[in-house]
């Protein structure tokens, strides 16, 4: 089976994937980052269309996959360096919420696990549509597990 890992690069994101290698059964891993193009974010935040938006590909890639596909390798080293062993990272376009393609790609995988942080950097998209944990939670259909950020001392 596998674990499966989101992680967006936040600190709760972080504290998740060291939680994880830490209480986590050891078995093969993927850090998934998911990430949509600056023009679908767009249709969910109009106002956010201040600046000039360019469509030119490069390479045949958005430069946003390229950032996700970085932010996962970073999440993977982080893995590794924790203790985990086989990691894979993998960053995938969301065609629809961030929650829904979590839930798609633990099902591909078939993943005994979804670990996520309590809280990530979808800012104002999660105080208008749910946090993606929440969402991860009700709707996926096998274990979750919700890691809290860590207690600060006052």
């Amino acid at each position: 089976m596998t674990v499966l890992i989101a992680f967006d690069g936040s600190d709760d994101a972080r504290t998740a994937v060291e939680y994880a290698a830490r209480h986590v059964r050891p078995e093969p891993t993927v850090i998934l980052t998911v990430w949509e193009p600056l023009l679908m974010q767009l249709s969910w935040a109009p106002l956010a269309a201040a600046a000039p938006v360019t469509t030119d590909l490069q390479d045949d890639q958005y430069e946003e996959e390229k950032q996700a596909e970085a932010l996962a390798r970073q999440g993977a080293d982080l893995a590794l360096a924790a203790g985990l062993t086989e990691v894979t990272p993998r960053a995938e376009r969301g065609t629809g919420p961030v929650w829904a393609t979590i839930v798609d790609v633990a099902d591909e995988l078939d993943a005994s696990l979804i670990v996520t942080g309590s809280r990530g950097l979808a800012g104002a998209r999660s105080v208008l549509l749910g946090s993606v944990s929440t969402r991860v939670l009700h709707h996926v259909q096998r274990p979750t597990l919700v890691v809290p950020p860590p207690k600060t001392e006052d």
